[in-house]
């Protein structure tokens, strides 16, 4: 009968950590309303910087529940997906300037949450620059993926470069099976990830319209691409989602597309040799954001409400 109870306990503990899900935190002040932007952690703060405009870097501290101004970023940047190394923030592939027609910008650039500051770091090689691509660090390189050159208007690319830090040299690896913007990479085992994201061609009247459901796989061992089978497309086709790794796997969360007005509430995760699955969908639908892990938990803070870039949100939201 003890065991009974207990198992029974188990299970109803289970069911309400699931039921939770995410939920709003309501910090004293919120962080400034912006959208194409991006976070990353950097020992047990939350770090949100970029977006369209000027904006600064805001610290958010999960312990005091309370966003703290930052250094002004050197330019305007958007529409890259930061990754943090070596206790800095890198960011790569971004854009500034506006729509349709945002231009690469042409540095790596790194933010120090110790000092407080911003550095310009490496050149990117003229031909290979493009924002709005994902980029990972994977065995202390980085891995720049996709991307589109001349904003949201045309030149979309379906490259795979390395950049080593160390030496400031790029490399051309492969290129992936298809031109793929808008979205955020993932490694898992020693695999890079590409999925959601689009083929964004305002040239041709085409914002929202050409996403992908595809999930294209480069292993880093035998330096090849595959994509998986078709029964392992992303179930909700988005983008400007955020990719994350969770458990033996990844989630995608939000985005924007062609279905909807409203931004994309959908978190979905794919664990490597099985299928998808559906998770607690977020609070406030949103896209063009940066999900981070932190102290145990999943942060996700401003982006924008609905498809294209109105309303702004300064909302945070946090899954157990």
């Amino acid at each position: 009968m003890k065991m009974l109870l207990i198992f029974i306990s188990a299970l109803l503990f289970q069911s309400t950590v699931l039921a939770q899900g995410w939920s709003m935190l309501h910090p004293t002040v919120e962080c400034t309303a912006r959208h194409e932007c991006a976070a990353a952690a950097i020992g047990d703060k939350l770090y949100l910087m970029g977006g369209r405009g000027m904006k600064p870097v805001e610290a958010y501290d999960p312990t005091t529940n309370s966003w703290e101004m930052k250094a002004m970023a050197p330019l305007e940047m958007h529409h890259y997906q930061a990754v943090p190394y070596k206790d800095k923030i890198y960011v790569i592939g971004a854009f500034t300037g506006g729509y349709p027609h945002e231009t690469p910008v042409p540095y790596v650039y790194t933010y120090d949450p110790a000092s407080d500051s911003w550095m310009r770091g490496d050149e990117i090689p003229a031909e290979r620059r493009r924002g709005a691509a994902g980029v990972v660090v994977y065995q202390d390189k980085f891995y720049i993926v996709g991307g589109i050159a001349d904003g949201h208007w045309a030149d979309n690319r379906d490259y795979l470069d390395e950049y080593d830090p160390k030496t400031g040299e790029w490399r051309t690896l492969p290129d992936l099976p298809r031109v793929r913007d808008h979205f955020q990479a993932v490694v898992v085992d020693d695999k890079l990830y590409a999925v959601g994201g689009r083929k964004s061609f305002a040239k041709e009247g085409h914002t929202f319209e050409l996403t992908y459901g595809e999930v294209d796989v480069y292993d880093f061992k035998t330096q090849q691409w595959n994509t998986l089978d078709s029964r392992d497309d992303l179930p909700t086709q988005r983008a400007g989602s955020s990719t994350v790794p969770y458990k033996s796997g990844f989630i995608v969360v939000g985005g924007e597309s062609i279905n909807q007005v409203e931004a994309h509430a959908e978190v979905e995760y794919f664990e490597p040799g099985k299928s998808w699955k559906h998770m607690p969908s977020l609070v406030r639908g949103r896209h063009g954001m940066q999900v981070v892990p932190l102290l145990g938990k999943y942060f996700v803070a401003a982006g924008c409400g609905n498809r294209g870039g109105n309303p702004e949100l300064t909302s945070l939201e946090v899954m157990e």
